[in-house]
């Protein structure tokens, strides 16, 4: 009986492991394959925390769409280094959509659902046609943000269209549609219109008789127009999008939060963020047309932006196009509503204090506080990663003690070589009576 339930229970698990394991392990073979069919692919190296660290959201990525023609599946570099030169891997993890001789790199968040949006987006056409009025309310509900076009499907407006389309379909949904399947939802300004659907608002191209005729300068304003569109109200701002957005050459509102790794907030950040978003959304036919909101779960990006740590929660405004920033002078916790669009009408207005931007002083300093701030990082995980590694052993003590007291005494010997750089730039700067005073705000 005992043997029969061991074997039962070796039964169930080894069942249990082939069929949660939905990843394809691929060789140098691969190569000479990947032209068949379509592929996900992630690359990666076994040493790569990076890597590791996906590796169950990969997973979970691969079971999503294991009933779609998606294949997905990962190859070690390190064993099978042809492919990663064939397909010009610099660095881990790279994830890959490959479709016969197309090849695509997934810059965007690595989580599984944006990876499995991402992946069957690029497995359909650029364009789909919709031609039932109920999938119509079906893309309403099933994605946030989606590009459409209405009416004949030919003429210029179609062809920048399907242009943009291709351009930015690993970004966006892109749909063509007539006039009879959105008769009840929609009123098209003219014969043909692109539209976008964002957060429950349409919001219509302008494609005036001029711009119509003038096809490079249709192309460069509906290009232009996707770009700054392909954005909810309110997304979530990180490293992968960020430049995207600073793209849209608009002023970026951030509310910035600090996620723990359960991606919880407290709940004075929970107030803070939920009212900046209430901004948008009730002032988003106002404000639209120059600020793009969103927030942020990482105060390292945005103190990495300030050149300085702020306590959360705070406000940042980034000027796409100059690369200044502006921050308000109260309390973010304590500004209302009306207090934020009064501090956006003075960045508007350019009346407001202004910081950063492209000066040699500014980028110096920059990649100064970027570097002291990863050299911080790896220090107090250094701390931790010693003892742990030295298994506290009595007879490693004496060299863990010696190599503690070096590191901290370089990290105090560079302290004191910053205090006289961060006078010497407090009195350039006031000399040249400009506002960067955030330039002093170090260690």
């Amino acid at each position: 009986m005992n043997f029969l339930f061991g074997f039962i229970c070796i039964l169930f698990l080894g069942f249990n492991s082939v069929s949660s394991s939905r990843v394809l392990e691929l060789s140098d073979k691969f190569i000479d394959i990947s032209k068949d069919g379509v592929w996900f692919v992630k690359f990666y190296a076994p040493w790569c925390a990076h890597c590791r660290r996906i590796e169950p959201i990969w997973a979970h990525v691969a079971q999503a769409l294991y009933n779609s023609p998606i294949k997905v599946a990962k190859v070690d570099c390190t064993r099978f280094s042809a492919v990663a030169t064939h397909f010009k891997v610099r660095a881990f993890p790279t994830i890959m959509f490959i479709k016969g001789p197309f090849w695509h790199e997934y810059s965007g968040e690595r989580e599984k659902e944006d990876m499995v949006n991402y992946a069957m987006r690029m497995a359909q056409p650029a364009v789909q046609v919709v031609s039932h009025t109920e999938s119509f309310a079906y893309l309403k509900d099933s994605h946030n943000v989606f590009f459409g076009y209405i009416g004949k499907q030919q003429g210029p407006l179609w062809e920048m269209f399907t242009t943009n389309a291709e351009k930015y379909q690993a970004h966006s949904w892109f749909y063509a549609m007539s006039h009879e399947v959105v008769k009840n939802d929609l009123k098209p300004p003219n014969d043909t219109a692109v539209f976008v659907h964002k957060d429950n608002e349409i919001i219509y191209f302008t494609a005036t008789p001029e711009i119509i005729k003038d096809r490079e300068t249709l192309n460069v304003t509906l290009k232009r127009w996707v770009n700054s569109e392909r954005f909810g109200f309110f997304p979530k701002i990180s490293r992968s999008n960020i430049n995207d957005l600073m793209d849209t050459k608009k002023y970026i509102v951030i509310a910035v939060v600090s996620e723990n790794k359960l991606n919880e907030i407290t709940q004075t950040e929970r107030d803070f963020k939920d009212m900046v978003e209430s901004i948008i959304r009730s002032k988003k036919h106002e404000l639209h047309h120059h600020f793009q909101f969103g927030w942020m779960g990482n105060p390292e990006l945005a103190n990495s932006i300030a050149m300085s740590e702020l306590a959360v929660p705070y406000l940042i405004v980034l000027n796409s196009t100059t690369n200044h920033h502006h921050i308000p002078d109260d309390d973010p916790v304590l500004m209302t509503p009306e207090a934020v669009i009064l501090f956006l009408e003075q960045i508007h207005e350019q009346t407001a204090p202004t910081y950063g931007g492209n000066g040699w002083m500014v980028r110096f300093y920059r990649g100064f506080f970027e570097a002291r701030t990863t050299l911080i990082n790896m220090w107090r995980g250094t701390q931790f990663s010693l003892l742990s590694s030295l298994d506290y052993r009595l007879d490693f003590f004496p060299s863990f003690v010696i190599l503690y007291a070096v590191l901290t005494f370089w990290m105090l010997m560079m302290r004191k070589l910053l205090i006289p750089m961060r006078r010497k730039i407090k009195e350039e700067y006031s000399r040249c009576n400009t506002k960067l005073f955030f330039f002093v705000v170090i260690l």
